[in-house]
């Protein structure tokens, strides 16, 4: 266990964008919430319209953390293992009585779980800077309603949530990345994209089927279904009209998590199954392409 938390401090030295990224959007997104202007009429504002604007914003807020986080968990594992490789820092790291499995294991603990507890940080501080300079300078619109502890405790349960079940959900494409990051050459971008393509490309032709595609797209956009209830027509749903728009928030997260259905859920435990594989053949390819 010593072994791994050092592994994972390594790529934290090595790669210090997975906290200075997380920490430039936090003070870009607060300079800009100090400084930017304020424009909301809250004559026309009523309690349940400031209630439900400040969820919005404090989830818009999160959102943009998520987004870049899943684009930068991605490149790293793509480039991790070929990184090492590139700068030849892989002949003294074998020098050392470290296995090639715990280097791998702990290069895909970083990218699936250590980099979003890094982005969940930043996104809180970020949130709470925010809301504290939105109350200050709005405070005739928003008054206390950023302050709300059952809405703050639900933010962080959907964040850790997702952190969970995305990584075991996305496994397969977390292997991938890392086979991908151990066997090419140059351009792991490219090769990431070009095998998959191919393999749909040569079934729509010899076959005239789709298989791989839709087993890709499931596995690509299927994740909320899978992750969270579906509530439409039990009333979970709250429609609040914004003058000529409106904004639909659930009523309640805790009724939107779903964990028994996703644990339960056979794609789950297939993609478990896919990810050890593709996990296991970056690890044979780890011991054996050092030279490349």
């Amino acid at each position: 266990m010593k072994t791994y938390s050092w592994l994972v401090r390594r790529e934290f030295w090595e790669n210090r964008a997975i906290w200075i990224v997380p920490a430039v959007i936090g003070v870009a997104l607060t300079l800009a919430t100090l400084f930017g202007r304020v424009d909301i009429n809250g004559t026309v504002m009523t309690a349940e319209h400031r209630t439900v604007v400040s969820a919005f914003m404090l989830f818009g807020f999160g959102v943009a953390f998520f987004v870049v986080m899943n684009l930068y968990a991605t490149w790293y594992l793509l480039d991790c293992l070929y990184a090492d490789r590139k700068d030849r820092s892989v002949l003294f790291w074998k020098s050392l009585p470290i296995s090639d499995t715990a280097t791998v294991l702990s290069k895909l603990f970083t990218g699936l779980v250590a980099i979003p507890l890094v982005y969940f940080a930043a996104a809180d501080l970020t949130t709470l800077l925010i809301a504290f300079v939105v109350s200050v300078r709005a405070w005739n619109t928003f008054g206390a309603s950023l302050w709300r502890p059952d809405l703050w405790l639900q933010l962080q349960a959907l964040w850790l949530y997702l952190i969970v079940t995305t990584a075991v959900w996305y496994l397969p494409f977390a292997g991938w990345f890392l086979v991908v990051s151990a066997w090419a050459r140059r351009a792991v971008m490219l090769w990431s994209i070009l095998p998959p393509l191919a393999l749909y490309l040569l079934e729509r032709w010899f076959f005239g089927t789709h298989v791989f595609g839709s087993l890709l797209m499931q596995r690509t956009l299927g994740y909320p279904s899978h992750a969270f209830r579906n509530l439409s027509g039990r009333g979970a749903w709250v429609t609040t009209a914004m003058g000529d728009d409106s904004i639909t928030l659930p009523g309640s997260l805790w009724g939107v998590f779903d964990p028994v259905g996703f644990l339960s859920s056979p794609a789950t435990w297939i993609g478990l199954l896919c990810g050890g594989l593709f996990i296991g053949a970056a690890i044979q390819l780890r011991m054996r392409m050092t030279d490349r």
